[in-house]
């Protein structure tokens, strides 16, 4: 008697699931944040400086700066927007030329991850530790300085586009302004006296309308007098805007001149962009 057994049942094979566009860009982005966490240097300089100049500021100067603003609520403006600014600008036109110089962007070009992956995840580093910043800088001054939070839902709006807009320029900014440096040492001597220059003549370490009129107009070709003037908008009284250099806050010439180098970055990022070093062409 035969027995006749029926032919097993193929399994289909499960193919393994990959993550999406979403999730590459998720997963460079947790790289990036971790890779900055493990740089001590860069976490007390980018997370410690804001807070400290405001200890400073806040200690040598008292009173106020007319119509009663207190000079730290004036101050803190400045400082978020400088926070921001090292975070994207200054962060970004520093390592970048180290991660090309040790050869990191070579490889990176090479593998089959998708290009835009890799300039996603520093934009999510930035946006992370940019918002982790801004945070511990806002509750330092509040705890300490006793600073004025904005009362209503509309300037928090203004801060949220402000601080958008002026991140995203200041990150297209900071990838473009990172192919001037020739090899990873120069990057931080190319970089970092701009952004001091900048900080000096924006009105984020002195009250802006007391800067010689030529500092003023120069400051006003770069996002960060505008990010900080935004955010005057959002932590001054709105009477205060009559002392600004054009009567007003301007909050829509603000949304133009960072949308404006929004592109502008954009530009810039593609037509100079270097993935290897000169040397190796």
């Amino acid at each position: 008697m035969t027995t006749t057994t029926k032919p097993a049942t193929p399994v289909a094979a499960t193919p393994s699931r990959r993550p999406g566009a979403g999730g590459l860009a998720l997963r460079q982005g947790r790289l990036e944040i971790t890779q900055f966490l493990r740089s001590r240097e860069s976490v007390v300089f980018t997370m410690g400086f804001p807070i400290i100049m405001i200890l400073i500021f806040a200690s040598i100067f008292h009173g106020t700066i007319g119509g009663g603003v207190k000079f730290t609520q004036y101050f803190i403006t400045g400082m978020i927007a400088s926070g921001l600014m090292t975070v994207s600008f200054q962060n970004l036109g520093i390592w970048i030329p180290v991660e090309r110089d040790r050869g990191v962007l070579k490889r990176y070009r090479g593998t089959p991850m998708p290009k835009w992956v890799w300039f996603a995840g520093k934009v999510i580093m930035v946006v992370v530790i940019g918002i982790a910043e801004t945070a511990l800088l806002l509750a330092f001054a509040v705890a300490l300085f006793d600073l004025d939070l904005p009362g209503t839902a509309a300037k928090w709006l203004t801060f949220g586009w402000v601080a958008v807009l002026g991140v995203t320029a200041c990150t297209l900014g900071g990838i473009a302004i990172s192919s001037l440096a020739r090899t990873a040492r120069s990057g931080s001597a190319v970089v970092t006296p701009v952004s001091l220059i900048l900080q000096f003549i924006s009105g984020v370490f002195f009250v802006f309308t007391d800067l010689p009129n030529w500092m003023q107009q120069v400051a006003a070709l770069f996002p960060l007098k505008w990010m900080c003037q935004g955010l005057r908008a959002v932590f001054l009284p709105e009477s205060f805007g009559a002392q600004e250099p054009g009567g007003s806050f301007e909050l829509g010439r603000v949304a133009l001149v960072l949308g404006l180098w929004c592109v502008i970055g954009v530009v810039l990022c593609l037509t100079t962009f270097r993935w290897t070093t000169k040397r190796d062409g």
